[in-house]
């Protein structure tokens, strides 16, 4: 259609030098024309790449939605790769049959490498990517799998005092907390930082633990005021956890922050427009997830990346 060579038309589209002005216009008239555009599939063969990167989930799927931690990652590593003319394939494995379809995709070649939203200390898929030498990143250091991949994450227990450490010089002694599954870095860390803090204080009493969801919040809590009502604020491991225990407080008879301070962690959906607003420790999730798009990005291009730490942000609000 342009009348010039395939190597022609290949640097006009590719936006390649030494191509004469009159070939260059030949050629982006017959694309107009024809309505041309490039094969992916074609181009990706050729490079030996998929051009896409999976959001890799291993929750159930009620989470993805449930969870505003996720879609704000997902938002954002969704965005970071499309700034990059990139696919983001979105992969929940929360099954063993849901891990071996996943772990045979991913192994297949049909990413370049897996962005790890969330992982369990026993969970086999992480040492499978591993093992199969898939580009791997993980959001959180993965329990016992620390030196394995890079990772981006907050520093959780550091966030943990620094919370634990406003609610004491607010005044409160008898704190509780409702911590995370033990399995996840987020459940042990955050309960470590609360634990070094609180030191000669802490009650292991007065620590219930829970999925991070607003049920398990409110079931945490009320397990908590069956045994005692001994304290005066609560530091819940999510802002959803923090939502459920003042639902159970407030069942309870109990006044929030009047009787019972309580906070949060993650300063997500819920946190600034519940009644009353949550303090939390806010997690800088744009960054969080540009950070691990350019992490993956260099592992997949071979370039070795450290881990990376990022600071959490203590938001004060009525809650506590």
């Amino acid at each position: 259609m342009a009348g010039v060579s395939r190597g022609t038309v290949s640097r006009v589209i590719n936006g390649g030098h030494w191509v004469s002005p009159e070939a260059r216009v030949a050629v982006e008239e017959a694309i107009r024309t024809t309505g041309y555009t490039a094969s992916h599939a074609a181009r990706s063969l050729a490079r030996g790449r998929a051009d896409s990167v999976a959001f890799l989930l291993t929750e159930p799927q009620n989470l993805l939605f449930d969870d505003p931690t996720f879609s704000l990652l997902l938002r954002g590593a969704a965005a970071a790769l499309s700034r990059r003319s990139m696919t983001l394939v979105l992969l929940v494995a929360s099954t063993p049959e849901e891990r071996s379809r996943v772990a045979d995709y991913v192994k297949s070649g049909h990413v370049d490498g897996v962005l790890l939203i969330s992982s369990h200390e026993a969970d086999p898929l992480y040492d499978s990517l591993v093992d199969a030498e898939v580009p791997l990143v993980a959001c959180g250091v993965p329990l016992g799998h620390a030196a394995q991949a890079p990772t981006v994450s907050v520093d959780e227990s550091g966030s943990a005092r620094e919370m634990t450490r406003y609610l004491r010089g607010r005044g409160h002694r008898r704190i509780a907390m409702i911590a995370g599954p033990h399995d996840t870095p987020g459940g042990k860390y955050r309960l470590l930082g609360f634990q070094e803090e609180m030191g000669d204080d802490f009650d292991p009493e007065l620590v219930e633990e829970g999925e991070y969801g607003i049920e398990p919040g409110t079931a945490a809590m009320e397990r908590l005021l069956a045994r005692t009502r001994e304290f005066d604020a609560v530091f819940a491991a999510s802002d959803l956890m923090a939502v459920g225990a003042i639902r159970a407080l407030r069942s309870a008879g109990l006044r929030v922050p009047e009787d019972v301070a309580v906070a949060g962690f993650d300063d997500s959906g819920p946190a600034a427009t519940h009644r009353p607003p949550l303090t939390t420790m806010r997690q800088p999730w744009d960054r969080i997830s540009s950070e691990m798009v350019d992490m993956l990005l260099d592992v997949i291009g071979g370039a070795p990346r450290e881990p990376i730490t990022l600071p959490t942000e203590l938001v004060v609000r009525d809650s506590a």
